[in-house]
């Protein structure tokens, strides 16, 4: 076979069983999956191509959680299970402002009707959402279209989804 080899993985039997039980496990996501089949076929021998092949995958995602598993070997599995091995690395970005209790106080407030807090409506718009959350304190500002965002992000109410 041409070309340089991948680095090997030797996995421990203790490694080999947390990652076939994440595999048996209903629950586990597709995403997650589907990283630990890379991971078994890598300890397995297969190259990074082949692994690709089999999976359907690009030769880069390959590389990607070979490389990655690797690096976190060196950690026992009791500081880092497998399955948090296998997930997303954190993001970088701006750090969340709203706290999870403000956006329970804003989902309450709109499942409440529009009329207990005095506003003459039937339903609840994004603009007047977000001034009620204003008036009340919840938050210092936000805009009319992040209320309605974060409303619709987590509620099935439908008075809640009607928000625009």
């Amino acid at each position: 076979m041409r070309g340089p080899q991948p680095p090997a993985i030797c996995l421990s039997a203790e490694e080999r069983a947390a990652l076939e039980t994440l595999l048996r496990q209903h629950s586990t996501p597709q995403q997650v999956a589907l990283r630990a089949r890379v991971v078994l076929a890598a300890a397995a021998g297969l190259n990074n191509a082949q692994i690709a092949r089999q999976y359907a995958v690009s030769l880069d995602l390959v590389r990607l959680w070979r490389d990655r598993w690797r690096g976190l070997q060196a950690t026992s599995l009791a500081d880092l299970p497998v399955a948090d091995r296998l997930s997303d690395a954190p993001r970088s970005g701006r750090p969340a402002t709203i706290t999870a209790a403000q956006t329970c106080q804003i989902v309450a407030l709109a499942c409440a009707a529009p009329a207990t807090t005095a506003r003459p409506l039937s339903q609840w718009t994004g603009r007047e959402l977000a001034d009620e959350i204003i008036k009340q304190g919840i938050l210092e500002r936000i805009s009319p279209r992040h209320a309605a965002r974060l409303l619709k992000r987590g509620t099935s109410n439908p008075t809640v989804s009607a928000i625009g």
